[in-house]
């Protein structure tokens, strides 16, 4: 199985937002949000993978500050862990302003799993950690996986 290292998984997407985009508060309606940022989670996933995906859970949808008409949208998605079958992804959210900063509007964690041609759970290729940025993350994401294995035992999984 083919290992991938986390910059060859890395996805970058680039959003205008338009009057279509915005919700009744003149703001960036945050289901549109939400859904670049599972297409973009699933685009890194697959890049990882090289299969077919599917989003198991999303661990943290924040919103941090207000994303307006005109705003550009810089979304980011890596992964931070890989597991036998199922892989978190990062993906945050920045609105780039005319001078190139970054403002950070939104990060979540995603988790998804990778199907193979039956659509049951596949074994992932190992992800190879280059930085010390990406062992950090990994570090994290170990931490994260340990939350949401205590948080199903005390109860939180509502599908059992």
């Amino acid at each position: 199985m083919r290992e991938r290292t986390v910059k060859a998984s890395t996805v970058e997407t680039v959003h205008l937002i338009r009057n279509e985009d915005l919700n009744n508060a003149q703001r960036l309606h945050g289901g549109r949000l939400a859904l670049w940022i599972d297409d973009v989670a699933a685009l890194v996933a697959v890049r990882h993978s090289g299969m077919k995906v599917t989003t198991a859970s999303i661990d943290n949808l924040r919103f941090l500050r207000p994303v307006y008409l005109t705003d550009i949208v810089v979304i980011i998605g890596k992964p931070t862990h890989v597991g036998n079958t199922s892989m978190e992804i990062k993906v945050e959210t920045y609105v780039e302003h005319l001078n190139r900063e970054r403002e950070l509007v939104n990060k979540a964690y995603f988790t998804l799993v990778g199907l193979d041609e039956n659509d049951k759970p596949s074994p992932l290729p190992k992800l190879v950690l280059e930085t010390e940025e990406d062992q950090v993350e990994w570090e994290n994401a170990e931490i994260r996986r340990a939350l949401r294995k205590e948080q199903r035992e005390m109860g939180f999984n509502f599908y059992e």
